[in-house]
């Protein structure tokens, strides 16, 4: 009979050990799969096409690889110009090699969604995003507010204009620099929206061609010239004059009052992307609070809402805009580009 009972007992701690055996096998599975349809799952190399400087796109891909450490992000950087160029070559090639596109203004993403060349997706962030900022198709998003403003070099300057007519005046005379909209997406939009402004036109420009204004590359260019008391006066993007000022760059800006340009950066996927499932996680991060936040850290004014703007840049609701229809800014762009290069030789 304790035999019996011994052999029982054996039994019954034989089928228990086996037991907890499975539960812990079965939990550690459903953990592994928990894993696998979150950040893990998510993997592969993601090709990254933007305009964005080198040092905040290191910061965006760090940022985006502390949440998806298995993504290799491989980027492409230019001017829009030359980053919508390389799309359009590679298109004409036959294999389009970038997953997501980030550059400077919703007019060279519409030119891309004309040509279908883009995939929508209504990111699970969209809800937090200004519906102005959000393409209906969901083909695009805004991912921030970027103003042109107007530089001034603090060492020369000693009072900061309120007009952008300063550099048309005979105290900017040879003194003023803007950047190319045959580079720049930003310049170019930028030219389309005061071009059809009643209060500049086509005339203005003609103006700053007689006012000897020095025409660059890019927004860096612009803004290497104000730093350094090359020139005294120069339209740039906000982010850049205000980093320069935190840095103790004798560099300063102002909100001219006549308005100012503004434009959000839109992201978005490509229509043959060949990681879909890490593009997408790419923008939801870029749009998330803790993308936001990063961008802000980088002198960024947020466009997700309820998000202040750095120290020394203004809201949306802060500055008075100039703007023009995107549709009409799609159809001239290239004219308008051609018209700015007879005018000022660049």
């Amino acid at each position: 009979m304790m035999k019996k009972a011994l052999v029982f007992l054996l039994l019954s701690f034989i089928l228990l050990l086996s037991a907890c055996g499975k539960t812990k096998d079965t939990a550690s599975s459903e953990t592994n799969t928990e894993k696998k349809n979150g950040a893990d799952a998510i993997s592969g190399t993601l090709q990254f096409y933007t305009s964005q400087p080198d040092t905040d796109v290191t910061e965006l891909v760090k940022g985006f690889n502390s949440k998806y450490p298995d993504v290799k992000v491989q980027v492409f950087r230019s001017g829009t110009e030359e980053v919508v160029g390389k799309v359009l070559a590679e298109k004409q090639a036959g294999s389009v090699q970038a997953d997501v596109l980030l550059v400077a203004d919703n007019v060279t993403f519409e030119n891309l969604k004309e040509q279908e060349l883009l995939m929508p997706y209504e990111s699970k962030e969209l809800a937090e995003i200004p519906a102005d900022f959000v393409d209906q198709d969901h083909m695009y998003t805004g991912t921030k507010i970027m103003s042109t403003v107007l530089a001034v070099n603090t060492n020369k300057v000693k009072e900061l204009p309120s007009s952008w007519n300063v550099l048309i005046d005979s105290a900017g005379k040879g003194q003023g620099i803007m950047p190319s909209p045959l580079y720049s997406g930003a310049a170019a939009y930028n030219v389309g929206v005061i071009s059809r402004d009643a209060g500049f036109g086509w005339d203005y420009f003609k103006k700053l061609h007689e006012n000897k204004l020095t025409v660059v590359q890019g927004n860096g260019a612009v803004l290497k010239a104000i730093a350094s008391g090359e020139k005294q006066y120069g339209m740039v993007v906000d982010y850049l004059a205000a980093r320069a000022k935190q840095e103790g760059s004798p560099v300063d800006l102002a909100y001219p009052k006549e308005g100012v340009p503004v434009i959000t950066e839109p992201i978005g996927i490509m229509k043959d992307a060949k990681n879909k499932a890490a593009a997408e996680a790419f923008v939801d991060y870029v749009l998330s609070e803790d993308g936001q936040s990063l961008a802000k850290g980088l002198g960024y004014t947020p466009i997700r809402k309820g998000m202040d703007a750095p120290k020394g840049l203004k809201t949306m609701d802060e500055m008075k805009i100039l703007s023009a229809p995107t549709n009409e800014l799609l159809k001239t762009r290239d004219a308008d580009k051609q018209q700015f290069k007879q005018l000022l030789g660049e």
